[in-house]
């Protein structure tokens, strides 16, 4: 493999710790201030959803290293706004309630996606609309990564609705304090295999697509790609698998009595 598969892979996997660690700590403060501060973090940060947007369209055109990494850092931009958005509670849902016990599956379901309804709106019309925009762009890798990661994050919040053996709530924000009750601690669910191998698939077909690649920028946009599906198949895992993923973040987090 050649250099740019390997810093494309750093670049990728240090933006998305940084990325999430960022965010954390933005919304951690908020949590910490006064009753305004989660719309005032929102509203601040604007300024990064209208500059990844305008980024992401300037670089369509373009097929050379800087527009791919540029593009990549413009839909990095667009997705943590979101998050940031909803990890606020700004975006999130019509229910803001803790869920009921013994309830049916089907009402557990509705209560389930009444929480997360806006949110899941808004990056599916957000994806929608950069795909439609990237058809026959020079450089598409923005769209597909975003594709990705809309896709990884409805997989892992299915899972954590059917079940898995090991949840992290260690993070959550004040404002999605009822969001918890919604989660279901299992030992597997049927969904959970199907993840995992759909998205070594995508790595795997990542992973042969760089090797395919005849120029620097395919190369990069498709590492970028695979470091990513390699991530969120590590995140999927970490659902399984007893390792202290939160230590990645919380050196970076204010430290308070609620916090530990």
């Amino acid at each position: 493999m050649t250099p740019d598969v390997w810093i494309a892979g750093a670049v990728a996997l240090f933006a998305w710790w940084f990325s999430t660690g960022a965010i954390l700590l933005v919304v951690k403060r908020a949590d910490r201030g006064g009753p305004d501060s989660h719309r005032w973090a929102v509203l601040c940060s604007l300024f990064l959803l209208v500059i990844g947007v305008a980024i992401f369209v300037d670089t369509l055109s373009r097929a050379n290293v800087s527009a791919v990494y540029a593009q990549f850092f413009a839909v990095l931009a667009i997705w943590g706004w979101i998050e940031l958005a909803f990890l606020c509670g700004m975006i999130t849902g019509p229910i803001t309630k803790p869920c009921p016990s013994r309830l049916r599956p089907g009402e557990r379901f509705l209560r389930a996606w009444g929480v997360i309804a806006y949110h899941e709106l808004l990056l599916f019309v957000t994806c929608a609309a950069l795909c439609f925009t990237a058809v026959g762009a020079a450089t598409p890798y923005g769209a597909a990564i975003f594709g990705l990661l809309f896709i990884a994050r409805v997989s892992a919040k299915l899972n954590l609705f059917l079940g898995v053996p090991r949840i992290n709530t260690e993070f959550l924000p004040l404002a999605l304090s009822h969001v918890p009750s919604h989660f279901r601690i299992a030992r597997m669910n049927v969904l959970f295999p199907v993840s995992v191998i759909g998205l070594g698939w995508i790595t795997l077909w990542g992973a042969e697509h760089i090797m395919m690649a005849t120029s620097r920028p395919d190369v990069i946009g498709y590492s970028l790609f695979t470091a990513l599906a390699a991530l969120a198949l590590l995140e999927h895992l970490f659902m399984v698998v007893p390792l202290p993923d939160a230590k990645l973040w919380r050196w970076l987090l204010p430290a308070s009595g609620t916090d530990r």
